[in-house]
């Protein structure tokens, strides 16, 4: 695509292809993300999912095609730390906040912007990023636990505080991959509010296995498989498409 029929997306990625010895990880993949939308993208293991996020960040540069971002960006061209920068986040699987240090100071962190971690804890901020901060624990309803260790957070609270540390880079477009591994229904449906709340100021692509999440946030989903998007719409007509059901749903 060319930089000004991309500049309406919040991310478009076009005939992206990237090669492991050999295998076609992705495969002339193209796909795209509207401003404030939430796409939910499912597919087996091997579909390419991972590899996907990976060129999106930066940590994978692919064979061949494009990757643009916001008004006219190019990724392709860019860093990890400034495609960070440029305002794309992304949560993985396993939550990776500091679990020696309170929430609070999780997402007092999350703002040093390339500061060390010691200058980034001593440093002073500023009123108005207390109001965010409080703000953010609103947001992801950690509020009674701002001065609790990490540590002692269940698994769905870690999720919901890497989101929130997210959050502090105000970030255009979220990555978030399998929010709901490993949560109890309550957290489930906790997190699926917790992301429908962020749409629409935010872009957002979800990952994920579980159906039934997905049922629950999804507007537009697109399927992947051996490194292509093979069905894309809402989720009535991506259930009854026969490929999707031959390769991943399985009934």
């Amino acid at each position: 695509m060319e930089k000004t029929r991309a500049r309406d997306k919040r991310l478009y990625l076009e005939d992206v292809t990237v090669s492991f010895d050999g295998f076609k990880a992705l495969n002339n993949l193209s796909l795209y993300v509207d401003p404030g939308e939430m796409l939910c993208i499912i597919g087996p293991n091997g579909a390419g999912k991972t590899t996907m996020m990976d060129v999106i960040t930066g940590k994978t540069h692919p064979d061949s095609g494009s990757a643009w971002f916001g008004n006219g960006i190019n990724l392709l061209e860019m860093s990890e730390p400034e495609i960070v920068d440029a305002g794309i986040g992304r949560k993985f699987q396993k939550p990776t906040v500091f679990e020696n240090l309170t929430v609070f100071e999780n997402l007092e962190l999350a703002l040093s912007n390339g500061r060390s971690f010691r200058k980034a804890l001593r440093a002073r901020i500023t009123p108005a990023q207390q109001e965010r901060i409080a703000e953010v624990l609103e947001i992801i309803g950690l509020t009674a636990q701002r001065a609790a260790m990490a540590g002692i957070l269940s698994h769905g609270q870690k999720q919901w505080l890497e989101i929130g540390m997210l959050l502090m880079q105000n970030p255009e477009l979220l990555l978030v991959d399998e929010p709901v591994a490993g949560m109890t229904p309550q957290e489930i449906e906790r997190t699926a509010e917790l992301l429908q709340s962020l749409a629409g100021e935010h872009s957002i692509m979800v990952v994920e296995h579980d159906m039934a999440f997905v049922r629950s946030i999804a507007r537009r989903v697109s399927v992947l498989h051996e490194g292509q998007v093979i069905a894309d719409g809402d989720m009535e007509k991506v259930q009854k498409d026969p490929r999707v059901i031959e390769v991943y749903l399985g009934v």
